[in-house]
């Protein structure tokens, strides 16, 4: 299996592959990741891992999610492993997705604005604190289709089930919004690609950060399918059953601040 080291950006969210991601980065720690990034040839890829950070106190005692704030810094004087524990290795969930940063501009203040696109799924073996940055040594997770029989059963198997999904989240999308089933986007504008469909609908659906990490390391397609059938099916009897809810954009990407 192929390995790398790279630098890794902690998250309260879940990257998937084939996502953008906007970034505003602030911390010095994670300013220094940029100008290493931008000192890289500019016409190959400015890679970096996004890793969702575990809930629990030790990384969390003031935020559900986040790392802890250190009263003895500002933001911009912390080490790369402050807020995440003595190994922060295990405050990490071990499943990430490799990002490609298409854009980083830096700001008069001396901030990033940051524009990424996720592209492989990855393994975290270790964690290195020592540097100006967190990196990580990585190895990539392929994408298996599903665990049938032959590859012609496998790309039927989970085509059905990408088909499946994506009549149950237009369904679910139309609860959600509370929009007209000619007004949500149509066959024609989605992917047919099963594990395509797969990560956009994980990435659009309303779903908390374990629910999204566990849909992201799915051993393969048609498993991660499967769950997602099941969760929107779940939530649109729930959303069904609800007197009200406010109309939810989910095309529109959320800026992460660091």
């Amino acid at each position: 299996m192929t390995t790398a080291r790279l630098p890794l950006f902690p998250l309260n969210a879940v990257l998937f592959p084939g996502l953008v991601l906007p970034l505003n980065v602030f911390e010095e720690r994670y300013r220094a990741m940029m100008r290493e990034l931008l000192a890289t040839d500019e016409d190959g890829p400015r890679r970096f891992v996004v890793v969702a950070i575990r809930d629990g106190r030790e990384t969390a005692p003031t935020a559900t999610g986040m790392p802890d704030t250190v009263a003895a810094a500002p933001p911009a004087e912390r080490a790369p492993g402050d807020g995440f524990g003595p190994d922060p290795i295990q405050t990490f969930h071990r499943v990430g997705c490799v990002a490609d940063a298409a854009k980083i501009r830096e700001r008069a203040d001396g901030s990033y604005e940051v524009l990424a696109t996720g592209t492989t799924r990855v393994r975290l073996l270790s964690v290195d604190a020592s540097g100006p940055f967190l990196t990580a040594e990585v190895e990539e997770l392929p994408e298996d289709p599903g665990a049938a029989e032959g590859e012609d059963s496998l790309t039927d198997e989970a085509g059905a089930l990408a088909e499946g999904v994506l009549r149950a989240f237009r369904s679910y999308q139309k609860r959600l919004a509370g929009a007209s089933e000619r007004s949500l986007t149509t066959g024609a504008d989605l992917p047919d690609d099963p594990s395509v469909v797969s990560y956009l609908v994980a990435a659009a659906a309303v779903l908390d950060v374990p629910t999204k990490q566990r849909l992201l390391q799915a051993p393969d397609t048609a498993t991660r399918l499967r769950e997602e059938l099941a969760l929107l099916r779940k939530e649109t009897a729930v959303i069904r059953h609800l007197p009200s809810l406010p109309a939810a954009d989910l095309t529109r990407d959320p800026t992460y601040p660091n």
